[in-house]
């Protein structure tokens, strides 16, 4: 891919702040395109912002609402005027909780961010992009979004929805030149990964028997760059695709 292969091109990337989607900014970035780095951590996003240069800016996005996710594609509008590429990566782990022990703060609160979240961002874009006759959406699902035991039940419930929200998406609108396709990391370095102190002992025990600890955990890059083929041209027949990212883990 050449390094301007997005030159001109705008794209927002959620969850931006830290891990994968940090990576996803810097490396659009490289790509030539604009940045608009959202994360609901504004000192995290300016940081991003920093780092990347002039071609980025920052804002402060809490997903789950569907304002403040109209708010960032109106920073996107009035920055750059435009919007290319979307990447729904923002997202929260649960704590490995079963379903009998899961509290309905938990389950409502990973259901709000992950998968609601995810939906009000493709809403809040997708006027733009069906008026510009294309636009490229990329969200991070989950190994967890095609398995019953790589998490709690409010993960894996919220990532199981991502995959038939992109499936959907990517039907409704593939005469309108609008693409929309995911990822599923596997074990990745990542601010969720971090939080693995606060899992539930008995449910992580119980589930943690089909994944291979030990195994190596990716680079938020390697997810990152896989975001950027899949919003590129390079992939201009790739719709729908439900694309694990994860060493082999899901061909097991």
């Amino acid at each position: 891919m050449s390094s301007n292969s997005f030159e001109d091109h705008v794209a927002i990337v959620t969850g931006a702040g830290s891990g994968i989607g940090r990576a996803m900014a810097q490396a659009f970035a490289r790509a030539g395109a604009h940045v608009v780095v959202s994360d609901i951590d504004g000192a995290a996003a300016e940081k991003v912002v920093a780092d990347i240069g002039a071609t980025a800016v920052p804002v402060t996005t809490d997903i789950g609402d569907e304002q403040s996710a109209q708010q960032a594609v109106r920073r996107a509008l009035d920055v750059f005027g435009r919007i290319d590429v979307l990447c729904n990566n923002a997202g929260i782990m649960d704590r490995m909780q079963l379903p009998a022990e899961t509290p309905i703060d938990v389950w409502e609160r990973v259901l709000r961010v992950n998968l609601t979240g995810t939906f009000l961002m493709t809403k809040a874009v997708l006027p733009h992009m069906l008026a510009a006759g294309h636009g490229a959406i990329v969200n991070t699902a989950s190994e967890a979004g095609i398995r019953g035991a790589a998490a709690g039940v409010a993960y894996t419930a919220s990532k199981h929805g991502v995959i038939g929200l992109t499936k959907n998406v990517a039907w409704a609108y593939a005469q309108d030149g609008i693409r929309c396709n995911a990822i599923l990391p596997g074990p990745t370095i990542t601010n969720i990964a971090k939080s693995a102190d606060d899992f539930d002992r008995v449910g992580a025990a119980r589930l943690y028997p089909v994944i291979q600890l030990g195994e190596r955990q990716a680079a938020p890059e390697e997810q990152a760059e896989v975001a950027v083929f899949l919003a590129s041209d390079a992939a201009s027949n790739i719709n729908g695709a439900i694309l694990p990212v994860d060493g082999g883990w899901s061909a097991a």
